[in-house]
């Protein structure tokens, strides 16, 4: 008897590989630096004990922050088609990602810990003997605030690229 192919298996999807034009792209080295910025910022923060509108400054940094790794993941793979609905508008999702959250929450972020910041200067005096949170609060402001910069930087890239009628975030 004639042998009989076997059943034709699942469709077999790309490889996974790393998209480097985007890695070297403006849009990549800023996600690079936001994330080094945001992670510097919320590890700054929780790793102090802090109270009051530091809990609204520590969540802010950090969902922007997941949300931004999600976006740098799924665009160094190459994989934003998978996302239902934003995937076919990955540009103009990067660009509401960037100037929405990240410039508004971040900016927020950073006024709410600059705030803290100089409510804690006395406790930076020679011979203050208790524990000081100055220094923690101001560079975390300082992290957010160059976070934010980034953010701004890496939003009108996205627009730029809209207004100039190009589709893709390279």
């Amino acid at each position: 008897p004639p042998a009989v192919p076997p059943p034709p298996g699942p469709l077999a999807r790309g490889s996974l590989s790393l998209h480097r034009a985007y890695l070297r792209s403006p849009l990549g080295l800023l996600r690079l630096g936001q994330l080094a910025l945001g992670a510097a910022f919320w590890v700054t923060v929780a790793a102090q004990k802090y109270e009051g509108a530091a809990h609204f400054a520590l969540f802010a940094a950090v969902l922007v922050w997941l949300l931004t790794l999600a976006l740098f993941g799924l665009s160094l793979l190459g994989r934003w088609t998978l996302v239902p609905w934003l995937g076919s508008r990955w540009l103009l999702t990067n660009l509401v990602h960037d100037l929405a959250l990240g410039v508004g929450l971040y900016a927020a972020a950073t006024g709410i810990m600059g705030y803290k910041a100089g409510r804690k200067s006395y406790c930076n005096l020679p011979g203050y003997s208790q524990r000081c949170l100055y220094s923690a609060y101001l560079s975390a402001s300082v992290c957010g605030g160059i976070a934010a910069c980034l953010y701004l930087f890496s939003g009108l890239y996205c627009l730029s690229r809209r207004c100039r009628d190009e589709r893709d975030i390279i």
